[in-house]
């Protein structure tokens, strides 16, 4: 059944969101073809996706065979329609629509002779869909460049990703996360940018993040291959930041093999409750499966590339979405794979879809900071509202924007 989207106006509060960041055809509900990126953008959760039946169906082609669709909906549910599989995990045989807001370009499909995002894009009378992308295509995404605070000396070059397979209420980085009109790189544009900042800011570290930087698997690659390549300097350290999600044991090799040095993976907790609390997730399947890629990525990492990686983890700490039991058990999880990993502890607090969320204090973190320090985890650090709690335990206060 098609979807269409409509407004809650007692909700809304006209903030601009849908229409200044939402890459959608149209954002009017006469014209919504359901693609729902509107309603992950919503910070008010505004809009709502119900079904919908169409007037009229129209006719396309997909790989030269041609079907009858309803009219106005994307080409991922006029696929799934047709019997063409879709997934939500990238790197499957199948088409991939991870972020659902036409930002990472898994789900990236040949429509009359150009490549767009099946996602967000709108079947049309007479369309032609091939499956298969061209041979000499390059992959690309939506990516941005954004500078530190004035005044803050910068100790990194920093490309953001756009888009995400989570849907977290709490993301700091909505604006990025969901800026579907950010704009579009291929993997070589954007290494060739990102080594120029680094240059002119002086800098030998780059780092990767977003959204989720591990969608789009043949992007993040060849943009990793070509850092390495543009600065093949030893001492030039290249930063994988991401939930670890999509991290099976054959991506981790290739993210290795591209010369990259540095992998920090944040995970949103041990129980699948928590983690479905954390993400927002909604397919509790799917949840656990991103979860167990997760550790099982901490572990492989671990224990194969010691030599080769400098591996840290995050973890989210608020007593809204995680118990300090929880986080004895992830310390002791995390003393099996090695006691000697980094650990940030980051302060969780109200934003996006979550304002009111008061931030932990710095008592509350000194007391979860204790916590891994007494399973044994020799390099815990924790960043608190007011400042930075070394592994020592001792605490050091910050001036200026946190």
């Amino acid at each position: 059944m098609p979807y269409s989207v409509y407004l809650d106006k007692e909700k809304c509060k006209r903030c601009g969101t849908c229409s200044k960041l939402v890459n959608c055809p149209s954002i009017e509900e006469s014209a919504c073809i359901g693609c729902g990126a509107c309603i992950l953008a919503c910070p008010f959760d505004a809009r709502i996706l119900e079904e919908k039946p169409r007037e009229r169906e129209i006719t396309i082609r997909i790989d030269d065979n041609s079907y009858k669709v309803p009219e106005r909906i994307s080409i991922k549910e006029a696929l799934t329609m047709t019997g063409h599989k879709n997934a939500i995990l990238p790197g499957t045989q199948e088409l991939s629509t991870a972020c659902g807001i036409g930002a990472c370009m898994s789900c990236a499909i040949e429509i009359n002779d150009k490549v767009m995002p099946g996602c967000v894009t709108s079947v049309k009378e007479g369309m032609n869909i091939k499956t298969e992308l061209p041979k000499d295509y390059v992959p690309r995404r939506r990516i941005m460049f954004l500078s530190g605070p004035a005044g803050i000396p910068q100790v990194e070059a920093v490309c953001f990703t756009v888009g995400c397979n989570f849907i977290c209420s709490q993301c700091i980085n909505s604006f990025i996360t969901y800026n579907g009109k950010a704009e579009i790189f291929t993997p070589q544009e954007a290494a060739h940018r990102l080594t120029m900042t680094k240059r002119m800011i002086g800098v030998n570290r780059t780092l990767i993040t977003g959204g989720e930087c591990t969608l789009n698997r043949p992007w993040l690659i060849q943009y990793l291959s070509e850092l390495t390549r543009l600065d093949p300097d030893p001492s030039s350290r290249i930063l994988v930041d991401t939930n670890g999600s999509l991290l099976t044991n054959s991506y981790v090799d290739e993210i290795v093999e591209t010369g990259a040095t540095d992998i920090s993976i944040d995970l949103k907790g041990l129980q699948l409750d928590t983690f479905i609390k954390i993400t927002g997730l909604k397919d509790s399947h799917m949840a656990e499966r991103y979860k167990r890629t997760a550790w099982e990525a901490v572990k492989y990492i671990s224990h194969n590339y010691k030599d080769k990686i400098s591996l840290s983890v995050s973890i989210p700490y608020n007593n809204e979405l995680i118990s300090l039991s929880e986080f004895n058990d992830i310390g002791l999880r995390l003393l099996e794979s090695d006691p000697s990993i980094q650990v940030g502890i980051i302060s969780y607090y109200g934003a996006f879809k979550s304002k009111n969320m008061q931030p932990p204090s710095s008592k509350e973190m000194k007391k979860a900071h204790r916590i891994l320090r007494d399973v044994g985890l020799k390099n815990v650090f924790a960043k608190t509202m007011e400042g930075f709690i070394k592994p020592s335990g001792e605490f050091m206060p910050t001036k200026g924007p946190y």
